[in-house]
């Protein structure tokens, strides 16, 4: 079922807070199963210069977010980010290594510590990522206002943040 961009807000002006909980779960809950890592990744992926295993992708974001946020990044931060177990990130950093899209270094900070960073490649795979899901957002968008779309970010960055 397609609703409008308006239908939404319209069903929950005035509603009691019980109510607006209630429509933000199953919100999220949509949201949740059309934005799984594995959905935009596969297309994302299929547009890719060359086969992309898909469990790399996270990782790479994971790691990616990690170094804008903090610098550099460690596996028990990509761990974190995650929100997986520090035995399965190993697994799976080790994984994008052998692939090519990330490499170890020495840290900056405190030479003991062991850091990962993007290859040239991982960054590629990366910014393709972004690209493909800002265009799919741009479509989905295409019909809102400039203001509703400012204030959509807005608001979403807020909720985000919060959580």
């Amino acid at each position: 079922m397609t609703m409008s961009t308006n239908t939404p807000t319209r069903r929950v002006t005035g509603a009691s807070e019980p109510e607006v909980l209630a429509t933000i779960e199953r919100s999220m809950l949509r949201i949740s199963r059309r934005q799984t890592r594995r959905a935009l990744g596969s297309r994302a992926a299929a547009e890719a210069a060359k086969p992309v295993a898909l469990e790399h992708i996270p990782v790479l974001m994971a790691a990616e977010e990690g170094l804008t946020e903090r610098g550099e990044i460690t596996v028990g931060d990509i761990a974190e980010l995650m929100g997986i177990d520090p035995s399965r990130a190993s697994r799976a950093v080790t994984s994008a290594i052998k692939a090519g899209y990330l490499y170890r270094i020495a840290s900056q900070e405190d030479g003991r510590r062991t850091c990962v960073t993007l290859t040239p490649e991982g960054r590629s795979l990366v910014d393709h990522s972004h690209m493909y899901r800002q265009q799919l957002y741009g479509r989905v968008l295409a019909g809102w206002t400039e203001n509703d779309k400012a204030h959509f970010a807005g608001l979403l960055n807020r909720f985000t943040e919060a959580l």
